[in-house]
């Protein structure tokens, strides 16, 4: 009796550990090298001050250890780490840059074909991510039609209050928001916006904020480019942004998204653009 007891009870503890191995294995972090190199207006988000990290790069790497779901890498020198050796460590690349970045042909064919289009791998963009590339050089086409829009202007200043609409509320990383909300951040516009080519997630609502513009102003999407997956959000500009709990889990539940650990339905869908257009035509004008 007192055997098989032992037996059991081994057994048991045996089965214990295969669960704990089973669950560490798919607890395995989601990698994320984050770029926020300036090679044009540097923001106070990324400014590091005397060799210390910049408020987001802190924010980002206490968001991954506090959610348990990613981990994150920092930098600010894309000519040394933004390398195929290096992109292939990562599952994620997340960007707030701004200008033309160091990066060469090579690389940026194994970038778009390889690591996200074939590898299924992601990019998440925040605010200057879209002040980036914005040139006029056919060379540079191919990062404003990755990243989705180049920044035009900002009418919504860094100090301004704007309100948003969200399109899609049970995207995963909108539902923090709710479905409609105000935000002090700086907001942009844009050129290069194709809504053919995206899944817009929220707009400005032209309507209850005091900047208007008759034309539609998108904030957040997110498309699939390959097997790979983008999400872009605007806001960020503000260094309060990267403390603002609403803001940090849209990003945990954009990583989920980013990296495959959840899906939605990301189809592109014109029409909320249409129809947000002729919104803002009518709001500007009342």
């Amino acid at each position: 009796m007192i055997r098989r007891t032992l037996l059991m009870s081994l057994a048991l503890l045996c089965l214990g550990v295969f669960q704990v191995s089973l669950f560490a294995k798919d607890a395995k972090k989601v990698k994320i090298l984050f770029v926020s190199e300036s090679r044009g207006y540097q923001h106070g988000s990324v400014k590091r001050v005397k060799e210390k990290l910049s408020p987001a790069e802190i924010s980002m790497i206490q968001l991954g250890q506090q959610s348990g779901v990613f981990e994150v890498h920092c930098t600010q020198n894309s000519e040394a780490d933004f390398t195929p050796n290096n992109l292939k460590k990562y599952d994620i690349v997340m960007l707030y840059t701004t200008g033309v970045l160091p990066i060469s042909d090579s690389t940026r064919d194994y970038f778009l074909n390889t690591w996200l289009k074939k590898k299924g791998h992601g990019i998440i963009g925040f605010h200057s991510a879209t002040d980036t590339y914005r040139t006029k050089d056919p060379k540079h086409q191919w990062y404003r039609e990755l990243i989705g829009g180049t920044f035009k202007a900002h009418p919504w200043t860094a100090n301004g209050k704007v309100a948003f609409t969200v399109h899609d509320p049970q995207f995963p990383a909108m539902k923090p928001f709710g479905k409609e909300f105000e935000w002090t951040d700086e907001i942009y516009e844009y050129d290069n916006w194709v809504p053919e080519n995206v899944h817009v997630l929220m707009s400005i609502n032209m309507e209850k904020s005091k900047v208007k513009r008759p034309y539609h102003v998108p904030v957040a999407w997110a498309r699939e480019w390959g097997n790979g997956r983008i999400y872009y959000n605007n806001l960020g500009h503000r260094p309060e942004t990267w403390t603002n709990k609403v803001f940090l889990d849209s990003v945990v539940a954009a990583v989920k998204w980013v990296s495959g650990q959840i899906d939605a339905d990301v189809s592109p869908n014109p029409e909320v653009s249409k129809a947000q257009h002729e919104k803002s035509k009518k709001d500007a004008a009342e």
